[in-house]
């Protein structure tokens, strides 16, 4: 039986594209660069989901991801490179202005918190995580959050996810004796959440929202569409215990 939901962030509880839309946009204005069309951010954003992916695979540094990704759209479109160090950084306050919630998540995690425990787990940075978990409320509506700019290292990684599960153990609550197919991560990124799950043995749910095909060689338990389904599977999940349980004690 599902104890414990690990819930990812951008992407999946929060729309990523549109706190990042509004962010570029944003930035864009107080950077004085000109107009910033769909078009641009567009580009932006594959430039930027290619840097993150080449992290998670351990290939460039944090570092390198966060500033390399505006270098190279600013290379790309004639702007100055130069500008990238201090607009990244005023990109992970804006990322935070907004918050837009996929499929009313902020009302379901509330409706499963007498049922499982929930925790976020985020790659990112401090500031734009921080944030964003605070200006939704995320960071009360969960039992815990960890942010991969704290721990060290990001997801997929498994020293990412034996942190979380000491910091669970050390939180002394009736969750100290999990079993991996007790927890469940949820994410919408192969690459980063399910990969991340399987490294970690615990149960899989992908969201895939738009029906994007499975293109990795993965362990997938559970594929969503919505992320209310959710709140299906955990009671089918507990019925299916209580029937386990019946039939044991009627052996």
């Amino acid at each position: 039986m599902v104890k414990v939901i690990l819930w990812d962030i951008d992407g999946t509880l929060l729309d990523f594209k549109q706190s990042e839309y509004d962010a570029v946009k944003k930035c864009f204005e107080i950077f004085h660069m000109g107009n910033c069309t769909d078009e641009m951010i567009e580009r932006y954003s594959n430039i930027n989901a290619k840097y993150w992916e080449r992290l998670e695979r351990g290939e460039i540094t944090k570092e390198q991801t966060l500033i390399g990704r505006f270098e190279e759209f600013f290379a790309s479109e004639g702007l100055s490179v130069q500008k990238a160090q201090a607009f990244n950084k005023e990109y992970q306050i804006r990322l935070g202005d907004k918050v837009f919630f996929n499929d009313d998540a902020n009302a379901f995690i509330l409706e499963l918190k007498s049922k499982v425990k929930q925790y976020a787990v985020t790659n990112g940075t401090l500031a734009a995580q921080s944030r964003k978990l605070a200006k939704s409320g995320l960071d009360t509506l969960l039992d815990g959050t960890f942010i991969s700019d704290e721990i060290g290292v990001e997801k997929p990684n498994i020293e990412f996810f034996n942190h979380v599960f000491g910091e669970i153990k050390k939180a002394g609550t009736s969750q100290e004796h999990l079993r991996n197919d007790e927890i469940m991560i949820v994410g919408d990124s192969l690459t980063s959440d399910m990969q991340g799950g399987n490294n970690a043995g615990i149960l899989c749910c992908w969201y895939n929202p738009k029906g994007t095909k499975n293109t990795r060689d993965l362990k997938i338990d559970y594929e969503i569409r919505n992320l209310k389904e959710v709140i299906a599977l955990i009671e089918e999940d507990r019925l299916q215990a209580v029937y386990e349980k019946i039939d044991s004690q009627s052996l």
